[in-house]
């Protein structure tokens, strides 16, 4: 089986790669733009039969442990559309877009490829980190889900729009909350996540 490790940064999947230098892996940069233009420009070229987004993530749920490994089986770009006031207005209840109109399923991406070893969470997708009390509560308010990150619904997008199977999978290195990285654990998520991909790795190449 053909495989793409997809990751924002190569510090999040040094170990992997360090050790599986056979492996095809694309660093895309940091953020939703960069993940689109990277991961389309490289399925254009190259036919692969699993796809696989490896990242940390912040939680919005307490009850996950940091270090947790957990598949995000669907996304949201949860800051597409408009402000009225203090209301939020998708880009779908706007008419812009039909919530089950392809990638979407209502409203949603979701990825119907799931494996038994990890824990499946719902995401949403940012292009910044929430980091201010009344901000977390209306997202979490709008949005009930587990897991933000930057990059996780534009992989989605791509890969659904262009049929490939794929596997989000992300460890949390700390919850959603004001900005405290002293509250981090960076190095126990990575370590996890590399642990997790090479399991993943092995049981599908």
């Amino acid at each position: 089986m053909k495989i793409l490790i997809v990751a924002a940064t190569q510090a999040e999947i040094n170990p992997f790669v360090s050790s599986n230098p056979q492996c095809d892996v694309l660093i895309t940069g940091v953020g939703m733009v960069a993940t689109a233009y990277q991961l389309t420009k490289r399925l254009l070229s190259t036919k692969y039969d699993l796809v696989i987004n490896a990242g940390i993530a912040g939680s919005f749920d307490r009850s996950i442990a940091l270090g947790s490994v957990l598949q995000v089986v669907d996304d949201q770009f949860s800051e597409l559309g408009a402000e009225d006031g203090d209301q939020f207005i998708d880009l779908f209840s706007m008419g812009f877009v039909d919530g089950n109109e392809q990638p979407f399923k209502n409203k949603k991406l979701i990825n119907t490829f799931i494996i038994d070893e990890f824990a499946t969470v719902s995401g949403i997708t940012v292009n910044k980190v929430h980091g201010n009390n009344e901000s977390i509560e209306k997202v979490a308010l709008s949005f009930p889900v587990q897991t933000e990150s930057m990059e996780g619904a534009a992989f989605m997008y791509v890969c659904l729009s262009e049929g490939v199977k794929c596997l989000q999978i992300r460890s949390i290195s700390n919850y959603v909350e004001r900005r405290n990285r002293d509250a981090w654990n960076i190095p126990l998520a990575v370590a996890n996540l590399n642990q997790a991909l090479e399991r993943i790795f092995n049981l599908y190449r």
